[in-house]
């Protein structure tokens, strides 16, 4: 029995290659992207291919092409949110304008995407939503402030969503990727560097950006394939790691944080009233 999927930023990189796979297995895809001309080499899939602008941060939009699809579609199993938008640059050096476009687009555009489809996934009483993170969801890395900032908040709002929505059937699960050549490292918007910058990790990590020794060490279309994978295995977990970078640095930064947290119970517990 074929499934059918509901996908945001489709153009390239993750999406493109769960767009390119499910096609080729037998599935529906819902393709979703802000120019649709770029899937035109997908056109010989016929009607198992539906394509619609959109750009995320349009929330009207959004709504709009949504309740389009499960009009159109029917019912539709799977939502995968994954356009996203990143900004390489120190806090002080990115623009406002930068800082706005990651929010609306990684935080806001993906709790738009949930929120239109969630009626539609309550009254068929059934469906998945992947939402594409990063291991940055959980840790950091120097010059990526912003780009956590939204990847921490979706992961935040995620958890929540899971919670409220698994009485109706519902069970949403954060796909966490580590670096990956997907070509999102290219399209990266930067800004001009500082030089107060230059001798702190913010410095390095630009250095090694720049001359390719930022590992990126997953490939792509196994970590797409894995996302298909989980929805044929029937789990819902609700986060799936993808990636030996993701899986040692978050279970790392867990320890810390952990580690950390039990060393402040004795002032944790000394506020208690009375």
């Amino acid at each position: 029995m074929s499934t059918t999927w509901f996908i945001t930023g489709t153009s390239s990189g993750f999406g493109r290659l769960l767009t390119e796979q499910l096609l080729e297995r037998g599935d529906r895809v819902a393709a979703t992207l802000r120019r649709p001309e770029a899937l035109d080499d997908l056109t010989g899939y016929g009607d198992r291919l539906w394509v619609r602008q959109l750009d995320v941060t349009d929330t009207d939009r959004v709504r709009a092409v949504v309740d389009e699809a499960f009009a159109e579609l029917g019912t539709i199993d799977v939502i995968v949110n994954n356009a996203g938008y990143g900004v390489f640059a120190s806090v002080e050096e990115a623009t406002d304008e930068q800082v706005r476009a990651v929010v609306e687009t990684n935080l806001l555009g993906s709790i738009h995407v949930v929120r239109a489809a969630l009626p539609h996934l309550r009254a068929q009483g059934s469906g998945r939503i992947l939402q594409v993170s990063t291991a940055g969801g959980q840790t950091t890395y120097p010059n990526f402030a912003y780009y956590h900032a939204s990847k921490w908040g979706i992961e935040g709002f995620c958890q929540t969503v899971a919670a409220e929505v698994r009485p109706f059937g519902i069970h949403l699960t954060i796909v966490e990727p580590g670096a990956t050549p997907t070509g999102f490292g290219t399209g990266l918007a930067t800004a001009p560097a500082m030089p107060e910058y230059d001798a702190t990790p913010a410095g390095d990590t630009r250095r090694a950006l720049a001359s390719g020794a930022f590992a990126l060490p997953n490939d792509p279309a196994k970590i797409a394939r894995a996302m298909v994978e989980l929805v044929d295995s029937g789990e819902t977990p609700l986060r799936l790691p993808l990636g030996q970078d993701t899986y040692d640095d978050v279970r790392a930064d867990l320890r810390a944080r952990l580690a950390e947290h039990e060393a402040h119970e004795r002032v944790a517990r000394s506020v208690a009233a009375g």
